[in-house]
């Protein structure tokens, strides 16, 4: 999986890992938030944008995208889904990978590109289900920021 830094660049997973660990190490007086997030766009195909922040609360944060060209997907709930799968993938990959630097502190939040309003309120409940049942955090819009903020910044 390869993402990008708006300030590094190509990266690897385990060179973003890296750089959040260094990014954390620099100020540990803080709290820290790591935020994994999928975002769509559908046009000719449908691009997926999946999103992996670190915020300092209160002083910032650094992102890292990953983008995906797929066939047009027309389902929203197909879509949906498949975000949250891609988000889940991202998790599960960051928290094994954080796990081996001995990093079991930092839990990786899951943000939906699902809320109370429009068409994906129907898919809360499942797709809340699908990601507390595989052990992380959810939140939905407009507590989603690394979906309905980040990764859709780079979907258009």
């Amino acid at each position: 999986m390869v993402f990008f830094s708006p300030s590094r660049g190509r990266m690897s997973l385990e060179q973003v890992v890296q750089d959040i660990l260094d990014y954390v190490s620099e100020d540990t007086s803080l709290p820290y938030k790591l935020i994994v997030g999928t975002d769509s766009q559908l046009r000719e195909a449908t691009c997926f944008v999946t999103a992996v922040i670190i915020h300092r609360v209160g002083k910032g944060a650094r992102y890292y995208y990953s983008k995906k060209h797929m066939q047009k997907m027309s389902s929203l709930r197909q879509r949906i889904f498949y975000e949250a799968s891609l988000s889940l993938s991202t998790a599960d990959m960051l928290a094994d990978l954080l796990h081996r630097h001995g990093r079991n502190d930092l839990e990786v939040e899951i943000h939906l590109d699902v809320g109370l309003r429009g068409d994906t309120r129907d898919l809360i409940r499942e797709i809340i289900g699908m990601i507390v049942g595989s052990g992380f955090d959810a939140k939905i819009k407009p507590e989603a920021c690394g979906a309905s903020k980040v990764a859709d910044k780079h979907t258009k």
